[in-house]
């Protein structure tokens, strides 16, 4: 498998208002309704598997996402289906701070991210002090807990941002 092509977000703005490449925002529906990039498509990446089929074969797309580790893994999605997606480096974030146009909703919602540092964190300390105060067993939680945030670093694959997407 080749090996995934990045762009800048503002060179990656330069060719979509061009009309050189289109731009697809893998983010939840409710990230994406809060602010976007504009002429952006949703094709959330928790559907990205089963949808993309829908995107034209022999295309190269650009591919948005928060922070940039779910445009990775719909670019990997992309290649496998013999279309080319190339990662727009630093995702929303970077966006943002480069100044580049975005249209923003009236929905807000906390980004993927903080959701699973939220939940994370209150798990590991619900673990710790359940251990503490009621059966040594809970501090089991935290660990499951630091595991999983341990394989999702080592990997990039989340699977508590899948299960709150789901949500």
């Amino acid at each position: 498998m080749p090996a995934i092509r990045t762009i800048n977000a503002s060179d990656a703005w330069a060719d979509v208002q061009a009309g050189r490449a289109g731009l697809i925002d893998v983010r939840e529906p409710g990230e994406f309704e809060t602010v976007r990039a504009p002429r952006s498509i949703n094709l959330p990446l928790s559907r990205f598997e089963e949808r993309v089929s829908e995107l034209p074969a022999g295309t190269t797309v650009y591919v948005l996402c928060a922070v940039g580790s779910r445009a990775m893994a719909a670019a990997k999605i992309l290649s496998e289906s013999s279309r080319t997606g190339v990662v727009v480096e630093g995702g929303m974030g970077d966006w943002q701070r480069r100044g580049l146009p975005i249209e923003a909703g009236s929905r807000r919602v906390w980004p993927m991210d903080r959701q699973v540092r939220l939940v994370a964190g209150a798990l590991a300390l619900s673990g710790a002090l359940l251990g503490w105060l009621v059966n040594p067993r809970f501090y089991l939680l935290s660990g499951f807990v630091g595991g999983g945030l341990l394989f999702s670093g080592i990997t990039g694959v989340c699977g508590m941002a899948h299960v709150l997407a789901r949500c």
